[in-house]
Formats: structure tokens, sequence, C-alpha cells
């Protein structure tokens, strides 16, 4: 067989090459059984380690006063840290770290998503009512199919990019849109692309909702309690985070209402995303061309999706110690967080510029929708179940 030896040396005598392939043998025998006996485990640690460096150092600047206060917690900070790396000093170590970047923003982030039932529990749909409930359907399949429709037939987005940015509004932000990717097979410039929506459209949402129910109050312009604008809150703003700030702005009785209506919303992340790998692949299947083989239904139902409603379903149970869950949703926490910061290290600002103003504009759309639209949907429940 030829070795990369006798390329670069093909003039050389036999015995020369025979001297060369011999020291190539000797060179790789013995990495590639160190390989079998650790086929990937220590080649992860690299990147491993960069991620939990990022998601440490999130975490710690998350507890900073002014950052918790205005709802900017881990997992916004640690891809923004992570593009700051990536963007800078990473490419030095990229090839020494990719395996374990990868291995982060994928087995790492599904572990996450599972873990994220620990959060909610099924007493918090009962807590909102069919009422409640309701109007997270509504607001959630009303604004993911304006996404959709919009940000490929007005904007032009490619179809993964509208469906990130319409997963993260209309349920649970950054985790919704990390937890949409394996399903639509988007890109990490994509996913970027979605969060960092997320994030501005989230934070406008944390001091205009305040602000518009004090206005309110002034002018009478719709009917609205502390509890009705809780349970508004918690079913249109886009993180959970984000949804305890604008309600604590207002009280206790309308943060408790924002929190329970949001964490229900959350919770139809799961049934959302089997419901999408359905829709996908019949809609894969359309497009394909005539006569061309079928392999299966091609419908991915994603195990964590499964997997976080089995840990809501247990946590509901109420038998787990507090102590332990709060410790697992701390871990839950610090794992998305290593997700968001190896998502950040593979972002480029080069595909952020690339994608131009539309992303932000299909957004903004989403954020009236959220608006007005929930404004509306949130009254007509309320009447129809009042």
């Amino acid at each position: 067989m030829n070795t990369p030896f006798e390329s670069k040396l093909p003039s050389a005598p036999r015995a020369s090459l025979a001297a060369a392939a011999a020291a190539m043998k000797t060179m790789t025998t013995a990495p590639a059984r160190s390989s079998a006996r650790h086929p990937t485990g220590l080649r992860l640690l690299p990147g491993l380690g960069l991620a939990f460096l990022l998601a440490a150092l999130a975490t710690a600047l998350a507890r900073v006063g002014w950052l918790r206060a205005n709802g900017i917690g881990a997992l916004t900070l640690a891809i923004l840290l992570g593009m700051l790396l990536g963007n800078t000093l990473y490419g030095s170590v990229a090839a020494t770290a990719d395996r374990g970047v990868a291995f982060s923003k994928q087995t790492l982030l599904r572990l996450g998503i599972v873990l994220y039932g620990l959060r909610l529990t099924f007493q918090d749909i009962a807590a909102v009512g069919i009422a409640g409930v309701a109007i997270d359907a509504a607001v959630l399949s009303s604004t993911f199919v304006l996404s959709w429709w919009a940000g490929t037939r007005v904007f032009g987005l490619d179809r993964n990019t509208a469906l990130l940015i319409g997963a993260g509004s209309s349920i649970c932000g950054a985790a919704a849109v990390m937890a949409a990717e394996p399903v639509v097979r988007g890109r990490a410039d994509q996913v970027t692309v979605a969060v960092s929506t997320v994030v501005v459209f989230g934070s406008v949402a944390m001091f205009m909702y305040p602000a518009l129910y004090h206005l309110n109050e002034h002018y009478h312009l719709v009917d609205a309690s502390p509890t009705a604008y809780g349970i508004f809150a918690g079913s249109t703003i886009h993180e959970v985070a984000q949804a305890v700030v604008a309600g604590r702005a207002i009280g206790d009785v309308a943060a408790d209402a924002a929190v329970i209506t949001k964490m229900v919303r959350v919770m139809m992340l799961a049934p959302f995303l089997i419901v999408l790998s359905a829709i996908l692949s019949r809609a894969d299947r359309a497009r394909a061309l005539p006569g061309a083989p079928r392999t299966g239904s091609g419908v991915v139902v994603p195990w964590f999706a499964l997997g976080f409603v089995a840990v809501a379903g247990l946590n509901s149970l109420a038998r787990l110690p507090p102590p332990a869950v709060n410790a697992a949703v701390g871990m839950d926490t610090f794992l998305l967080a290593m997700a968001m910061g190896a998502l950040g290290l593979s972002t480029r600002w080069s595909a952020l510029r690339r994608a131009g103003i539309k992303p932000l504009a299909l957004a903004a759309v989403l954020f009236g929708w959220l608006l007005l639209g929930g404004i509306a949907i949130n009254g007509a429940f309320a009447r129809l179940f009042h």
C-alpha cells in the first residue's frame, strides 16, 4: 500500500522507502491502539473543557445584579462569549476542540432539553385552566404559522431560518430554537440568527410590557387586572426569564400568572417538535422528484422531546426531593449554557452579515403580532371562558 512518504519521494531507493514505511507504521500503530482503548472520550475533552469554561463564566456573570435585573441570563451570555472567542482566538485550537464543541451543542443540548422538564409539572396546566391553555396554544400556532409564511414568502428567507425564528418567538426563546435545530436540520449560523432575534425583541418586551400596563391604568384602553396582564405576558414574551421580569415589574400576582402561563407554553415544546417533524417530512416527500425511491416515512420523533415530557411527568408526582430538583435545574442550566457557548464558537460574523436585516424584520413582525394579536387572543378567550 502506498504511503505519504512514497508520494513525496518517488525516486527514492527501495530500501529507503521500506525504512520510511516502517517508520510510518511505528508512529501510527501505538496511537491507533490507544484510540481503540479510548475511541472518542479523550478527543472530546478539549472542546468540552472550553465549553465548560464559557458556561462557568456566563453563569458567574448572570449573577451580576444589573444583568439579572434585566433578564440577561446565562444562556444569552454564553452564546455571546462563545461568538467573541469563536471569531478571535478559537481558530488556533479549532482542530483540537471541534469534536468536543460539536458534542456540546448536540448531545449536551438534548440532555439539557430533557432536564428542562424539571422546571414544570402537569399541575401547572390545571393552574391556568382551559382558558390559559387555549391562549397559549393559539398564540403558539398563529405565531409559528405567520413566521413560516412571512419568512419564506414575504422576506425571502430560507425555510430553516424562518422556522427557527418562529420556534423561538412562539414557544420559549433560545431553548426552543436549540430544540428545533435537530428537527429542521439548521446550521449554526441559522440558529445564532434566530437566537439573536429572541434576545433583541424579548428584551424590548421586558421593558415595554410594564410601561404599557401602566399606560393602560391611566387611559383604561382595555380591562386588564394584574392576573390578566400576567397571563398575557406569559403567553407572548419570548424567554422564561423575560416573562418573569415583566411580571415582577407589576407585582407578585402578575409574576405568578406570568410564570405559570409561560411554563404551560414551554410544555407545548414536545408536541410541537413531533408535529413539526411530521409536517416537514410530508413537505419534503411532496417536493421529491416524481419516481424517486422513498425510504420509509422519514418522520423523526425527537427522543429528547419525549424525555422532556417524561421528566415533567416524574416531577409532577412530587416525589423528588426539592433540593435534588433545584440542583438538577441548576445543572440543566449549565448544560444548556455549554451548548450555547459551543454554538457561539461555531458561528462566524460573516455568516450573520450575510443574513442581513431580513431575519430582524421578520422577528419585528412576529413581535408586533405577539403584542397586538396576543391582546386580541387573550381578550377573546377570556370572554369565551368567562
